[in-house]
């Protein structure tokens, strides 16, 4: 009687444990194909806590990249902006007497001052842009250089959505320094 159960089981078993495995790896592949991440390509930008219109700042405020991201043109990142800086414009109303601001726009501004708290707490935006950990990327010596923000991320100024337009990759990278005069040794991008 044990023979036969154990004849019985190790096929039950065997097949349920490749039917979970199976399934699983569906789930992982499809949930990759419709939201693969930022590094590998693009699609739509992602959602973000505040739906921040670059429209508004940039082509109808006039706000150059580096008023918001400060430290674009000295450090490696380009940070994100405190709230601080944002309430700085938004609170004495720098931008929001000049501009017509809609019911949408409204809201958010609502969002982000009442969801700050004391002490303000920074917004957890999600990220758009990421290179793989292995690659070094500084923002400053390619501002210093004068290239335009939009090389790279495209004319953020007409996008409702911020979302990654070029590749990226090292071909990318390394037929850009090669265009410009610019370094293409290995230790140039990489640590």
């Amino acid at each position: 009687m044990n023979s036969r159960v154990v004849k019985i089981a190790i096929p039950v078993v065997g097949a349920s444990v490749l039917l979970v495995v199976a399934f699983v790896g569906w789930f992982v592949i499809s949930a990759w194909w419709s939201n693969p991440p930022p590094v590998l390509g693009f699609g739509e930008g992602p959602e973000q806590p505040i739906a921040f219109p670059h429209t508004v700042h940039v082509s109808d405020a006039g706000l150059d990249c580096q008023f918001c991201h400060r430290t674009v043109s000295t450090d490696e990142a380009a940070t994100i902006p405190a709230v601080a800086q944002c309430l700085f414009c938004h609170g004495f109303d720098k931008i929001d007497g000049r501009l017509s601001t809609s019911e949408t726009a409204q809201e958010e501004l609502a969002k982000l001052i009442a969801d700050l708290g004391e002490p303000q707490q920074p917004i957890n935006w999600n990220r758009v842009y990421r290179l793989p950990d292995h690659v070094q990327f500084v923002h400053a010596p390619h501002i210093q250089q004068g290239i335009s923000c939009s090389t790279c991320h495209g004319e953020i100024g007409e996008m409702q959505v911020v979302k990654q337009v070029r590749n990226l990759k090292m071909r990318d990278c390394v037929d850009c320094h090669r265009d410009n005069g610019a370094p293409t040794d290995c230790s140039t991008c990489h640590y």
